[in-house]
């Protein structure tokens, strides 16, 4: 499966990824608001930097998890991991419960408060261009090669590599390699990068399992609220109907 690795060390905050990105899929310019977040991210803004002081930079998009828990939590399928790695979403299946957005540990999907019809959006690893043999347009943009495009084994291997080469520029330490049963975009660092989840410890185990139980009754619920739903309104029907033709009713009544 492919894969992104992010070099924090060699990131200038240039923000070339960024606007490669928004070209890309035609993203308008963000809105200010009062309830956004601070990491930059936004139906607008599917990848983002990160100022952090002393002038490290660090870039934040989906980490495509290799067992989703934006995908697990969809009750709908809207949302899918593909066998090149990258987590894609379908607005034609979205009911926009956002389930997904509660689910991801990360914080990543945001809702498109702007659009008559809001759905979900999030990164999709430029899922279009990897199938053609491109890589993405943010790694295809970096000037410093901060963040690179490949196979995840062979990234994973380039990462340790560089950490054993140079460690006292790292922390020892590759993001994503394991957290939450491993992510498609993988870091190394020299600074901690915990504010890619909020200053929480995610553990190595994937979220899906621990959500499969609760996710495996939402069909039969859904079945069950569907019949629940269709008996209240027959209920409501037949009232309304003997309110309004009471003689009539009357007569049915006694003829039974």
């Amino acid at each position: 499966m492919k894969a992104i690795l992010t070099d924090t060390t060699k990131c200038i905050g240039c923000r070339e990824c960024v606007i490669a990105c928004k070209k890309t899929y035609n993203l308008e310019e963000e809105v200010p608001r009062r309830w956004s977040s601070d990491d930059g991210l936004s139906s607008r803004n599917w990848t983002s930097i990160i100022q952090k002081p002393e002038g490290k930079f660090i870039r934040k998009q989906c980490r495509h998890c290799l067992q989703p828990a934006c995908v697990s939590a969809c009750p709908v399928g809207a949302l899918r991991k593909t066998s090149e790695g990258a987590v894609i979403y379908d607005s034609k299946k979205c009911i926009g419960c956002r389930y997904c957005m509660m689910a991801c540990p990360y914080g990543i999907p945001r809702y498109d408060w702007d659009q008559p019809v809001p759905y979900v959006r999030k990164c999709i690893l430029c899922y279009d261009r990897i199938t053609q043999g491109k890589q993405p347009a943010c790694t295809e943009a970096c000037p410093t090669e901060a963040t690179i495009f490949g196979d995840r084994q062979e990234l994973l291997g380039e990462a340790h590599r560089r950490l054993k080469e140079t460690p006292d520029k790292y922390i020892d330490r590759v993001w994503g390699e394991k957290e939450v049963g491993g992510t498609q975009v993988l870091y190394i660092s020299d600074i901690d990068l915990s504010c890619l989840t909020y200053g929480r410890p995610l553990g190595e185990k994937p979220l899906p399992t621990r959500t499969a139980t609760a996710m495996n009754a939402v069909p039969y619920t859904f079945v069950g609220m569907s019949a629940t739903m269709a008996g209240i309104s027959w209920i409501i029907g037949r009232r309304m109907k003997i309110q309004e033709k009471p003689g009539d009713d009357q007569r049915e009544d006694n003829d039974e």
